[in-house]
């Protein structure tokens, strides 16, 4: 397959347009200067979209926030943690995680992960101790781990689950929504993810004493929660009651997404089921591709997993370290930039650059892996021949470096 008519790879930074209609809502508010999610009596586009994003999820409340670990961070205060409690999460995740945790008052402890980028399952079930008050799954880059295990642990020692899907919308584990599994779900409107507002993210509960809490902690105050709308068809009033218990009893956070943010999402919900079948198509159409090396290694899905990809990651197999970075250097030359997430300096997703965290004990499962896992984008918007060429370029990579090594040994 031939290169595009530029000559270069594929674009794959840019996301797909913001649908025409958040044009007119966004008009409408930079006329009004109306961008407040607070200034109008109801309805608010912030509202409207935590109501909306709640009813495609199935669940009865959500929080519209500044970002997913904003949303983390809010999970964890809204569990009532004390001070020092120590929060499970897995070692293959991004810096934000580990920090939310640490901004909660909480502890991070890592988890190891196999070469599949799930937990560990013996790792966890052992680091699950009675200092433990909380477990974060981070379901990275929409890689879903043993959901089943982890859920049977955590529910016969009362741990709650809090789902980092914050690159897993529109995954499913035995049909049912990634994010609905845990007590608490946190997603991400950030440019690279499903729905794109540059910035922002969303949790999502069925319990309404956790979405009280978070809701007045983002920044109700006074009484602006009575702005955030209750499940439809639900005259029980159980939300309203709850934010009476917590009224003036917790601390202001202020990590309000804004209205502007919110028209521009709004819009990309009805898109949602387009893109994440389009995206699953162009994953596996490309991991089909890589498979046929020797050199490559595309982990499949677990069997209850049903993901919802706009990335591709995949392992080098009999490579050393040298190889490794010729590998990288090839597949750039070629127009495909690949990320070997401990191969690049400072990386914010090995977890050895988490210095603020201290020795967290060995993780060799983890190491061993980023080592050699590559990372590459494909957006759902690729077309075939784009997608021929990013595949062609890694395999062909792949193959450059280990026939000049193998020249090299002769």
């Amino acid at each position: 397959m031939s290169a595009p008519a530029n000559g270069l790879g594929p674009n794959v930074y840019d996301a797909e347009p913001i649908p025409d209609a958040a044009r007119a809502e966004i008009d409408r508010l930079l006329q009004s200067g109306d961008l407040f999610r607070y200034t109008a009596p109801q309805d608010a586009p912030v509202a409207l979209l935590e109501r909306e994003f709640a009813d495609m999820m199935g669940v009865k409340y959500a929080l519209a926030v500044a970002s997913c670990s904003a949303a983390l961070f809010l999970s964890l205060k809204a569990l009532g943690l004390p001070r020092d409690t120590k929060v499970l999460i897995p070692a293959f995740t991004f810096a934000a995680v580990p920090s939310s945790v640490v901004h909660a008052d909480c502890v991070p402890v890592l988890v190891d992960v196999m070469d599949n980028y799930r937990i560990d399952m013996a790792d966890f079930a052992a680091k699950l101790t009675d200092e433990v008050g909380a477990v974060i799954i981070s379901h990275m880059r929409g890689h879903t781990s043993d959901m089943d295990a982890i859920m049977a642990l955590c529910d016969a020692r009362g741990i709650p689950v809090v789902e980092d899907a914050a690159h897993s919308l529109g995954t499913l584990w035995h049909g049912q929504k990634i994010g609905t599994i845990g007590k608490i779900g946190c997603f991400s409107f950030q440019s690279y993810k499903m729905l794109n507002a540059g910035e922002g993210g969303v949790l999502i509960t069925n319990d309404p004493d956790v979405a009280a809490r978070a809701v007045i902690m983002s920044g109700a105050y006074e009484h602006n929660w009575k702005k955030h709308k209750e499940p439809h068809g639900d005259n029980t009033g159980e939300l309203a009651e709850a934010f009476g218990r917590w009224q003036n009893k917790l601390p202001l956070y202020n990590t309000r997404l804004s209205n502007l943010s919110a028209a521009v999402v709004r819009p990309q919900i009805g898109e949602l089921d387009r893109r994440v079948t389009d995206g699953l198509r162009n994953h596996d159409y490309v991991a089909a591709k890589l498979n046929q090396s020797p050199w490559i290694d595309v982990p499949a899905p677990l069997a209850p997993e049903t993901r919802a990809p706009d990335s591709i990651q995949f392992n080098l197999t009999g490579m050393t370290d040298d190889e490794t970075r010729a590998f990288m250097d090839a597949a750039k030359s070629r127009g495909v930039g690949v990320q070997v997430f401990g191969m690049h300096e400072d990386n914010a997703r090995a977890f050895w650059n988490w210095e603020f965290l201290g020795d967290q004990g060995p993780l060799p499962g983890t190491k061993a892996m980023l080592m050699r896992a590559c990372d590459t984008r494909l957006p759902v918007r690729l077309t075939t021949p784009e997608l021929d060429f990013i595949a062609d370029a890694i395999v062909s990579a792949a193959a450059d470096v280990k026939s000049t090594a193998s020249v090299a040994a002769e």
